[in-house]
């Protein structure tokens, strides 16, 4: 059985957090995904909050050190990633960018990533496609190897398949909440 290393990055701030709830139903489900093609995952689940301090001195030194180094290698070196933050202010969390912005250029180029955000309206799930996509558009990584087609509306992989489906269900979820507000 092949094995394939996944990363999931969870950008919560409490203990327990919704994000990591979030965080942790992608990650099964990729699981079963994965183990459904024969591949076994060899996950890691990260809390950055563990990290924020060692974050805040790589910005300011730019020299990543002790458990955050081995983090970012792990990140780099992943087969793929489940990268799931809370929303502020209708973006992303500090903490999330920041690891972001501490990840060396081009590492991350290629790479799946499954992407998630937790909030307190359906209107945050916007951040998906107005924040997170453009971050992960330029740190080059992918949603599928190959695009959409006739025959695969929604990608060529389940793990896309999975992402757009989820995707789907939450800009439904928030179109009948605007309905309702509205």
């Amino acid at each position: 059985m092949t094995t394939r290393t996944l990363t999931v990055l969870s950008a919560g701030l409490g203990n327990p957090s919704s994000t990591r709830l979030l965080a942790d139903r992608l990650t099964e489900a990729a699981e079963r995904a994965l183990h459904a093609r024969g591949i076994t995952a060899d996950t890691a689940v990260v809390e950055l909050r563990d990290h924020a301090h060692d974050l805040t001195n790589a910005l300011l030194t730019r020299v990543p050190v002790g458990s955050l180094r081995e983090v970012l290698d792990r990140t780099a070196a992943s087969d793929g990633l489940i990268a799931v933050t809370p929303v502020f202010t209708a973006s992303y969390s500090g903490l999330f960018k920041t690891f972001f912005d501490v990840v060396e250029p081009g590492a991350l180029a290629g790479i799946p990533v499954l992407m998630g955000a937790t909030g307190g309206t359906p209107r945050h799930s916007l951040v998906l496609d107005h924040a997170l996509r453009p971050l992960f558009a330029y740190l080059g990584t992918v949603l599928s190897k190959r695009p959409a087609d006739r025959q695969h509306p929604y990608g060529h992989e389940r793990l896309e398949s999975l992402a757009s489906i989820a995707l789907g269900l939450i800009l439904f979820a928030t179109g009948v909440g605007i309905g309702k507000a509205g």
